[in-house]
């Protein structure tokens, strides 16, 4: 999984601002688990989703909406690993939450394989 989103990042409310003080892990837990999931056989990649306001304009810092899971495993097994209760997320869903032509490096999705969103409200 690409680091750029974790690597240095202190800013805790860059991705689900409004779980952080409120239960949700810190970002460098978000990113062990995450990382944990790239290494499983029934997932291609991940890739966080960046937030409109980020991608489209220049506001300063950055904030991510969702993150992507290409994988074969169902929505309810990806919940599972990562345990989204703890995370505090409202879950998995399919599809990514933008379009796909917002983003720039979309790897391509292999065969037998979906996408799915780990999304915060």
């Amino acid at each position: 999984m690409p680091p750029q989103f974790f690597a240095d990042n202190e800013q805790q409310e860059s991705i689900a601002p409004n779980q952080w003080g409120y239960g949700r892990p810190p970002l460098q837990t978000i990113h062990q688990r995450l990382s944990t999931l790239q290494e499983a056989a029934d997932v291609a990649w991940i890739r966080v989703q960046l937030h409109e306001e980020t991608i489209n304009t220049d506001v300063a810092g950055i904030s991510a909406e969702a993150v992507a899971v290409c994988t074969s495993a169902a929505a309810d097994e990806i919940e599972r690993r990562l345990d989204t209760d703890f995370l505090q997320s409202d879950g998995i869903i399919e599809g990514l939450v933008y379009p796909s032509d917002w983003f720039l490096e979309i790897p391509a999705i292999p065969e037998q394989h979906h996408l799915l969103s780990l999304v915060w409200d």
